[in-house]
């Protein structure tokens, strides 16, 4: 059983484990996909400083997902609506939605992006023999 938690990425058959720390410091992306080898969709943390605001962006085929992991953002999307979103929020934006992203609060905002295209397996996960029930 582990006793310490990972800080510096580790890699084994199979699995790589670490923390957004060790993928660098301040405000800017944390290259989460190159650090633990994800080969299937693209995933950064994002680390925006107290009132920073990221530029109005689109993608031409990936579809993104958030989570807000700290802090808070105001998420202002291309049709004007705007939506505040605090610790455990969660958006999902069409590839060609125009979005932007502002830190609202007076601490660091820190939330993950996930982007894919064409990406759910459904029902892909499987039980062990031994974690089976009756």
């Amino acid at each position: 059983m582990a006793e310490d938690e990972a800080h510096e990425v580790v890699t084994g058959e199979g699995y790589a484990v670490g923390n957004i720390d060790a993928l660098g410091s301040g405000g800017g992306f944390r290259k989460i996909r190159p650090a633990l080898n994800v080969q299937s969709f693209g995933i950064n943390a994002i680390v925006m400083p107290a009132t920073f605001a990221g530029r109005r962006h689109y993608h031409y085929e990936q579809e993104e997902t958030y989570f807000i992991h700290q802090g808070h953002a105001e998420l202002e999307l291309g049709d004007g609506s705007v939506h505040r979103l605090g610790p455990g929020g969660i958006a999902r934006i069409d590839a060609a939605t125009v979005r932007r992203i502002r830190n609202v609060g007076d601490d660091d905002l820190i939330y993950v992006a996930v982007g894919a295209k064409e990406g759910y397996v459904e029902n892909d996960g499987h039980l062990l023999p031994s974690e089976e029930t009756g």
